[in-house]
């Protein structure tokens, strides 16, 4: 069944031509490893075994990370209120919903496909935005799981996650074991840790730049199915100015999450990150919705954003 989301084919062309090339990418990768282990059994069992507990999984696994839990109507009786109004107005199965125990102001969907999702939101965010900005960041994350592009971040991101986990093993077991290796041991591992350190590479720009795509098509989505983008750019403006305020080492620990967040851990002064950012700057999402809230003409109904 399609949601009444607006389909964005340009985020689909995007999507099917990163999985395209993380697919040739991942086969490249695999079959070095294959040939400079010498063992394919055990690349692809490991391989094999990675990426299905990732695709079936990474809804808890990502719970887990962030210290989310599942909560009951009951609860969180108005959050399940605007799940429930957009999921009817969206036409769209109503995903799992999580509160987050974290004063950082955000929120994230994660899930294989709409029928089997989790949509997340921070104490933090709960406690800052008003009922119709909350609204505007849930249809957020809405589209992420109708669009499907929450799934194909998630299979995207595996790569680069067991290329790094590699580089990381490698890199220590040099350090700690070297003394004990021949010399072929130590250029095959030398090897093994170059490939998965170009694997990474490549997988971390392509997955950036569909993921700041993709929250471009997410806002844009979200702003027609409500018909509020300025209740939109006000959650954007208020979160963002709020998690800039909150110290470094509280945003760390998030910060390997920021693909999957409605609005980047970032500081107040990101530096080189913004460049790599898994997000298209504040400006560009406002620049958009501002032009959107032209298109509708909610500049001649104020009190339509209330």
């Amino acid at each position: 069944m399609r949601s009444r989301f607006r389909s964005d084919r340009r985020l689909t062309v995007r999507m099917t031509v990163t999985m395209f090339l993380l697919g040739l990418l991942y086969v490249a990768f695999v079959a070095a490893l294959v040939v400079l282990l010498k063992s394919w059994v055990l690349v692809v069992v490991v391989a094999a075994g990675m990426l299905g507990a990732q695709y079936w999984f990474s809804d808890r696994i990502a719970l887990f990370a962030m210290r989310g839990r599942v909560v009951g109507r009951e609860e969180y009786p108005e959050l399940h209120a605007v799940v429930d109004r957009l999921c009817a107005l969206a036409d769209m199965p109503k995903p799992v919903v999580a509160v987050s125990e974290m004063d950082m102001p955000n929120a994230f969907a994660t899930g294989r496909n709409p029928d089997n999702a989790v949509v997340c939101v921070t104490t933090g965010l709960l406690r800052r935005l008003e009922p119709a900005e909350l609204e505007g960041v849930l249809a957020h994350e809405l589209s992420h799981v109708a669009h499907k592009d929450v799934a194909v971040i998630t299979i995207a991101s595996f790569l680069g996650v067991i290329a790094g986990l590699i580089v990381r093993f490698a890199f220590y077991s040099q350090l700690f074991g070297g003394g004990r290796r021949d010399q072929n041991t130590a250029v095959v591992f030398a090897a093994v840790m170059g490939v998965s350190a170009a694997v990474y590479a490549i997988s971390f720009l392509l997955i950036r730049a569909l993921s700041r795509y993709r929250e471009l098509a997410a806002d844009r989505a979200a702003a027609l199915l409500t018909g509020r983008p300025s209740a939109l750019a006000s959650a954007l403006t208020k979160v963002s100015g709020d998690i800039a305020r909150i110290p470094s080492k509280d945003l760390r620990t998030a910060q390997a999450f920021n693909a999957f967040y409605f609005t980047p851990a970032l500081g107040a002064e990101p530096g080189v990150a913004r460049i790599f950012s898994t997000h298209p700057s504040l400006e560009q999402r406002l620049d958009q919705l501002g032009r959107i809230s032209g298109e509708l003409g909610e500049a001649a109904t104020p009190g339509r954003a209330g």
